[in-house]
């Protein structure tokens, strides 16, 4: 995990007229033409206006004031995960102008682009150290930046000194999440279905907790694993996997680990001796890497084939996202795969439908849930098979 440095940022300007933008342009790049995107109309949900020209003013996660004319209708994100959420708020893709390199990286991956085919020709505007690439956000003329507001002033500053409305975000528990989605509504004007995904969260949260705690056994040790050929490193309380835990009913055998950036010997994974072992989607390692390595053998999971990658549907459902719920509703079946009882494809179809207006095929599920991967893992075809 990142370590956020202390932000000195006083103010976020107030939204620049067109005019002003045109005008910084004009001043630092001569003969520029600003391109915008077009916009297709997004259905909008009862009691939400969009359209409505009165001015939004919301607080971001720096404490900072943040106003638009109104509903922002050119959006550019920095941030990895967020246009990815304000699409399922918005219902379309259509507000996104600028991603950061990763996103764009995870949506030649997943099935976003079923859904959104335009988020595989989205403008990049910052790679992975977040920078911004302002000649970029000048000429798309976003209405709005979502950018890190706990990464300090170097990756805001840019787009603020240029007028921009900068969004300042931080990141990593549930809480974060619905403070993102409460925003992202505001921002383009649909609170109301914002709302209502939070709401869903909630029932599903409970829903997963409750089923979990009512099977009367023993929580399984779990471990969250980023596995490369350079380090083990895996996730602390701190992590968004604690809350995934927590609410499937497993242990976090690393929960109190204090190991910098989370990198532990293969000893202290034999020490710790996970039952189920859930490695990431953002490296390239499968199951099979895990259970060949000769140093992990005496590993309950490896022992008993119990490794399994994470999903990437809209995008990686380890950390806070819109499909969230379905993470919990995952690991809880492959922590308890005799007792959970979940229809496992059919829930992701109807949460697809309700979060992006898209419903997967059987072929679809397959890819999001990595079966040529995790298939010779134990249950995964029993649980999550045709």
């Amino acid at each position: 995990m990142r370590t956020a440095p202390t932000n000195t940022s006083s103010r976020v300007p107030r939204r620049a007229t067109r005019r002003a933008v045109a005008a910084l342009v004009a001043a630092t790049l001569p003969g520029l033409i600003i391109a915008g995107c077009s916009n297709r109309d997004a259905q909008e949900p009862s009691g939400d206006a969009s359209s409505s020209g009165q001015a939004i003013v919301f607080e971001d996660q720096r404490g900072l004031t943040v106003e638009l004319d109104g509903p922002a209708q050119k959006i550019a994100s920095a941030v990895i995960p967020a246009p990815a959420i304000i699409a399922a708020v918005d219902g379309s893709w259509d507000r996104i102008v600028g991603i950061n390199q990763s996103l764009l990286d995870a949506n030649k991956l997943g099935i976003i682009s079923k859904a959104f085919p335009e988020a595989l020709t989205t403008p990049v505007i910052a790679d992975r150290s977040f920078e911004p690439n302002m000649e970029e956000i000048i000429k798309l003329a976003p209405d709005v930046v979502i950018q890190w507001g706990d990464m300090g002033t170097d990756v805001t500053e840019p787009i603020e000194q240029a007028g921009i409305p900068t969004v300042g975000l931080r990141y990593g528990t549930q809480e974060d999440l619905e403070t993102w989605i409460t925003m992202f509504g505001k921002i383009i004007g649909k609170t109301d279905r914002a709302n209502q995904i939070i709401e869903r969260m909630h029932t599903a949260a409970e829903e997963v907790s409750a089923k979990t705690a009512a099977l009367g056994q023993d929580k399984p040790r779990g471990l969250s694993l980023s596995y490369t050929e350079e380090a083990l490193s895996v996730s602390n309380g701190s992590d968004y996997s604690q809350f995934v835990f927590d609410t499937a009913g497993v242990t976090n055998v690393s929960k109190d680990s204090e190991a910098q950036d989370g990198v532990v010997g293969p000893e202290q994974i034999i020490a710790w001796d996970p039952e189920i072992i859930f490695i990431s989607a953002f490296d390239p390692a499968t199951p099979a890497d895990v259970y060949a390595d000769p140093r992990l053998q005496d590993v309950s999971a490896i022992k008993n084939k119990r490794v399994y990658r994470s999903p990437l549907g809209f995008y990686r459902w380890q950390v806070p996202c819109a499909e969230s719920p379905l993470m919990w509703n995952w690991v809880a079946a492959l922590a308890y795969p005799d007792a959970y009882q979940v229809d496992f494809r059919s829930l992701m179809s109807e949460h697809e439908q309700f979060t992006y207006n898209y419903t997967p095929t059987e072929d679809d599920i397959d890819l999001v849930l990595r079966s040529d991967i995790n298939n010779d893992s134990a249950n995964y075809a029993d649980i999550f098979g045709r």
